[in-house]
């Protein structure tokens, strides 16, 4: 970035911008893309090494980024194009940055995110000003008692919480024919690529405000494709880590077979020095103990990836195959590997998740009932629900706002649910296990570094009515068994992003990492997007 960009931004923000004239939820009014496209943002498509570059330099403080950023969230996200795409913000976002700047000016500084905003999905919990509410009107007014483990380290890492970002309801675990970025809370976010398209969930608001600039970072969850998902559509990269290599204390829960935080940012690099300041084991996170001897070596790797061109890399070649114009660009990436120099196995047959016959949804029923009634626990007297018969409840009190869209069948079915010694729990659970241990087995058989297939198709549009549609996905094999997955802009369909799936053996980020900072550096493929109301049809079509 130009230094002249820095030091002429840094004078218009010092305009100053009221915090307190910000609302404090995004509006669910229509978007509307009918005026003049956005202004230029001095800090468009900018990196951490480029802010932190001009941090150092002397050219700009936090004061001004995190200003900076929370004007750009007004214009675009409650107004303009109105992406939805940002649930609350943080009312003491400037006076944290103060504070920053405060300690830079004595000497201190405490890494590379010194300073730096970045978004929360809101199901993380914050000890703060702002609520903790997984978009439900149930949990509106809930504050967190303590901070969850991951916002933990992004404030001692020096982040600014900026606020916290709309999500699918319940993370997309409410209803069979929910709309993926809609909570009864924050209403629709919507694509910034083209405002008439679904975002993807459950993390849809984290991809879509990191496209979006409204920062450089976000921080998303995943159960099943919440994190890769949303960044495949949205045009961002997403780190769906080792289910244990980051902690899920303080978050609201789905499954603790499946459940991570993983960090979402416009590159990988980004991503990965993100993904090394979250990770690590937690007493409050049974699961994290796995991680036990292999975090520093992550913490170095990631903090200094380097490209791998010469991966071996599994071609999942069944799941290529969506649509006769969605196919050309998913082939283009595979020459694009080639070219590289990484040797392709094409193709190779994942293990059939037919043969699952359920038994993951069952895990997930079984485990949401637990965690979900444990977290209400953990909230004390103010909780207004206490339990999840008590939500379901809630939400029929409510219908009006809460099921004017879709149902709540998934909340039914899981209170339905026994205990984690059913034996029907237990059963399940060790099926999905021995599913697992055949899909690493197929790693081992060809030597592979790596998985590929599409993320998903192109986002589909949003459909009240029928709920989220799509041209398939990759997700659940790497979900299912607890494996790291990343994913990386791959090229575009008239238009809108996809992305391209990397996933392979349990704690191996650093080698996922960098055969995809290999692709991301071949291709860039990423292009900021420019918030069509719809689809543009070519004239020859």
């Amino acid at each position: 970035m130009k230094r002249s960009r820095f030091i002429h931004h840094t004078a218009l923000a010092g305009a100053g911008l009221s915090l307190s004239s910000l609302p404090s939820c995004a509006p669910k009014s229509a978007p509307r893309n009918d005026g003049p496209s956005p202004e230029p943002f001095a800090f468009e498509e900018s990196t951490i090494a480029e802010l932190q570059q001009a941090m150092d330099a002397g050219q700009l403080t936090s004061v001004a980024l995190t200003r900076a950023h929370l004007q750009r969230i007004e214009s675009l996200d409650h107004q303009g194009p109105r992406l939805n795409a940002v649930i609350a913000l943080n009312p003491e976002a400037l006076a944290i940055a103060e504070s920053l700047d405060q300690e830079r000016r004595a000497g201190k500084t405490r890494g590379p995110f010194h300073g730096l905003p970045v978004l929360v999905k809101d199901n993380l919990d914050t000890h703060d000003r702002m609520s903790t509410t997984a978009g439900s009107l149930a949990l509106a007014d809930s504050i967190a008692p303590r901070d969850s483990t991951v916002v933990e380290r992004l404030r001692a890492a020096g982040l600014v919480i900026l606020g916290k970002t709309n999500l699918s309801e319940w993370a997309n675990f409410r209803s069979h024919h929910s709309t993926s970025g809609w909570s009864g809370l924050g209403g629709q976010t919507r694509n910034p690529y083209c405002l008439d398209r679904d975002p993807s969930g459950s993390s849809s608001g984290s991809a879509a405000a990191v496209a979006a600039n409204f920062a450089p970072l976000a921080i998303g969850t995943e159960t099943n494709g919440s994190i890769v998902s949303p960044s495949s559509c949205c045009g961002v990269v997403g780190i769906k880590p080792t289910v244990g290599l980051v902690s899920r204390a303080g978050i609201i829960p789905i499954s603790s077979s499946q459940d991570t935080a993983g960090p979402i940012a416009r590159t990988v690099t980004d991503a990965a020095a993100l993904l090394a300041i979250i990770l690590g084991d937690d007493p409050r996170d049974a699961a994290t103990q796995r991680s036990l001897g292999k975090t520093a070596n992550h913490i170095a790797s990631l903090l200094a990836p380097q490209p791998m061109p010469t991966a071996r890399l599994g071609i999942a070649r069944r799941h290529f195959q969506l649509h006769p114009q969605v196919d050309p660009v998913f082939e283009k990436a595979l020459n694009d590997l080639r070219g590289m120099g990484a040797h392709l196995i094409d193709p190779i047959q994942l293990p059939s998740l037919a043969a699952l016959r359920g038994a993951d949804q069952r895990v997930m029923l079984y485990e949401f009932k637990a965690g979900l009634n444990d977290y209400f626990t953990s909230l004390g007297s103010q909780a207004q629900v206490k339990n999840l018969d008590d939500l379901i409840a809630f939400n029929q009190r409510e219908a009006a706002k809460e099921l004017r869209l879709f149902g709540q069948e998934i909340l039914i079915e899981a209170a339905r649910m026994g205990p984690l010694t059913d034996p029907d729990y237990l059963e399940a659970k060790a099926h999905c296990q021995k599913w697992s241990e055949a899909l690493e087995a197929l790693m081992d058989e060809h030597q592979l570094d790596a998985i590929i297939a599409p993320t998903r198709g192109p986002a589909a549009t949003l459909d009240i009515i029928h709920g989220d549609h799509g041209l398939g996905g990759i997700s659940s094999y790497p979900a299912i068994a607890g494996l790291p997955h990343i994913t990386v802009p791959c090229g575009h369909i008239f238009g809108l992003p996809v992305g391209l799936s990397f996933f392979g053996r349990a704690w191996s980020e650093p080698t996922l990492v960098n055969i995809a900072l290999a692709f991301e550096q071949a291709t860039h493929a990423r292009q900021a997007p420019k918030f069509l109301s719809t689809l543009e049809i070519p004239e020859s079509l």
